[in-house]
């Protein structure tokens, strides 16, 4: 299946103020080879396998395989990944005909809020709240394989 997704910065918590959902996730990552991503994730009571390929040029789409586990399995699995585990709390935002997934990053991601729109093709267009800033589709840092890798708390130090 071909992921087709947008992220944004977020620059307000007004946000908060229309979600519909809230939940945990803790994730690791088997895998960060550049050409693809292995990563494992509890994501309230069900626990997630997924493989992501590499992303187009624009970093909008990529090939993305998804199976849900037991929890008692991903918790296994979280013990072999690479360091970096991350956590963060989801929320879900209706705006219009989509739902912005927006995630609050904690402990050494404290301080991030990104926001990722999946859309059915790369231009269909879409409502921005207020709440939504910067675009960052495409840039990598931005990858959650990445920031288990350079957490945003470090971006800042040399």
């Amino acid at each position: 299946m071909i992921e087709i997704e947008r992220k944004f910065l977020i620059i307000s918590d007004k946000f908060k103020l229309e979600t519909t959902s809230k939940e945990r996730i803790v994730q690791g990552f088997l895998n960060t080879h550049p050409e693809r991503t292995v990563r494992v994730r509890i994501k309230g009571d069900s626990g997630y396998l997924t493989i992501k390929g590499k992303s187009n040029q624009a970093g909008t789409s990529r090939f993305e395989w998804e199976k849900e586990i037991n929890v008692a399995d991903a918790e296994a699995m979280l013990k072999l990944c690479e360091d970096g585990i991350l956590e963060k709390t989801r929320y879900e935002v209706p705006a219009g005909r989509h739902i912005f997934e927006v995630d609050e990053f904690h402990s050494v991601n404290k301080g991030l809020i990104v926001a990722e729109i999946e859309l059915q093709y790369e231009n269909e267009a879409f409502e921005k709240p207020d709440w939504l800033g910067k675009e960052v589709t495409g840039d990598i840092k931005y990858y959650n394989s990445q920031l288990s890798k350079k957490p945003f708390k470090s971006w800042g130090k040399k």
